[in-house]
């Protein structure tokens, strides 16, 4: 399988916009969403949901080209 530069880039360029939203979030967020270094929570959950959203947003952008 041929390694896809273009689709690593549209993954990078997501989860670093996601962590950003994230972060920005994170004073308004109740302290369950929070995550906690080095542990599964709902906090690690939510980033990776917002990261996943933000990567097919991207996706379909770049498709209907």
């Amino acid at each position: 399988m041929k390694f896809n530069w273009r689709r690593f880039f549209i993954a990078l360029a997501a989860v670093v916009l996601g962590n950003a939203i994230y972060l920005l979030l994170l004073p308004v967020l109740p302290e369950k969403a929070q995550h906690t270094p080095f542990a599964l929570d709902w906090g690690l959950v939510l980033d990776f949901w917002i990261c996943l959203v933000i990567f097919n947003v991207f996706l379909l952008f770049v498709r209907k080209k």
